[in-house]
């Protein structure tokens, strides 16, 4: 007997009509157990559609998703929308009770039964998302990623098999989401969690993520792992999803000695060397931008545009010559 697949879309597709075609179309995919699937895109790309049709929150106008083998029923056939083994966060933290303690928050999602197992299970949620000196907190007087994280525990508290996360950083402070980010996928590694993301931030999915599906105009057009998708995107599409990368007309690139086949040359700033000394090709410093630890040259030759890094601070000025020599490229 075929193993039965974890959770399963099978030529799914759903329309939302209008003059610009928006949702997805004849996806196909299955998602693994016990690991972290990010998908990214666009804007308009679909990502939202396709993680409310895995949910069960949306519809498909045509194809099915399956959990274990089950069909999951859409709000056109489930009165209260949404699978039972599944718990969504967004950006949003609408249904949070601001007056209320963040543990009575987060306790609220058990049942009173059997009030020590639910305190040993709130404290447990709550040690884990390094929330325990927010305990005792007003929700309301909590920062965004501090109310986010109490979102995120009052979804994981009832052990659901799935976390489904939209944008669910977005609000969230750059100090604050890379502690939240680590804790959730210790809390994978520990429980064996499954967690599909939508995100639009490269950095987030590159670090979290085990699997990375590219939308583009409802479709994928790429899957794997992060590092594969980064150091080899099949398309120029996923290149510029991934990183601030720069893309060079065939004629452009002869600035940067390289005689491509194809249209489009792309390179990363980390491919580039600045090399004064053999000075290849001749480039002009146009602006330099400050970054902390490091700077972004911005280069000119013959209308050839290029973004360096430069871990040198302070080593070039607006106007100076430098030599650049190219490590890596990819042509499209």
């Amino acid at each position: 007997m075929a193993d039965i697949p974890f959770l399963q879309a099978n030529l799914v597709s759903k329309s939302y009509g209008g003059a610009v075609a928006s949702g997805v179309k004849d996806i196909s995919l299955d998602i693994e157990p016990g690991k972290i699937t990010a998908i990214i895109g666009e804007s308009g790309s679909g990502k939202s559609t396709l993680l409310r049709l895995l949910y069960g929150l949306l519809s498909p106008d045509t194809g099915t998703v399956t959990f274990k083998g089950e069909r999951i029923w859409g709000p056109d056939e489930k009165l209260i929308p949404g699978h039972d083994a599944m718990k969504m966060v967004t950006q949003h933290t609408d249904d949070l009770n601001l007056f209320a303690r963040v543990w009575d928050n987060v306790s609220a999602m058990l049942p009173s039964t059997n009030v020590k197992l639910k305190e040993e299970k709130t404290e447990q949620v709550l040690t884990q998302l390094n929330m325990m000196q927010l305990a005792y907190k007003r929700v309301a007087d909590l920062s965004g990623g501090e109310k986010q994280r109490v979102a995120i525990a009052r979804a994981i508290i009832t052990r659901p098999e799935i976390l489904l996360l939209d944008e669910p950083f977005n609000q969230v402070d750059t100090s604050f989401r890379e502690g939240l980010q680590h804790d959730i996928r210790q809390i994978v590694k520990q429980t064996g969690l499954t967690v599909i993301m939508v995100s639009h931030d490269p950095a987030e999915v590159l670090s979290m993520a085990d699997d990375l599906i590219v939308l583009k105009q409802g479709d994928i057009v790429e899957r794997g792992h992060p590092k594969t998708l980064y150091h080899t995107p099949l398309s120029l599409y996923t290149a510029e999803l991934l990183t601030n990368c720069n893309v060079l007309t065939m004629q452009d690139a002869k600035a940067c000695g390289i005689e491509a086949t194809k249209e489009f040359v792309v390179i990363y700033p980390e491919w580039i060397r600045l090399n004064d000394i053999l000075m290849t090709s001749k480039w002009t410093v146009k602006q330099v931008l400050f970054k902390g630890f490091y700077e972004d040259l911005i280069l000119e030759n013959s209308g050839a545009i290029l973004r360096v890094l430069n871990n040198e601070s302070g080593k070039y000025a607006d106007g100076d010559t430098v030599g650049v020599k190219i490590k890596k490229w990819l042509e499209y």
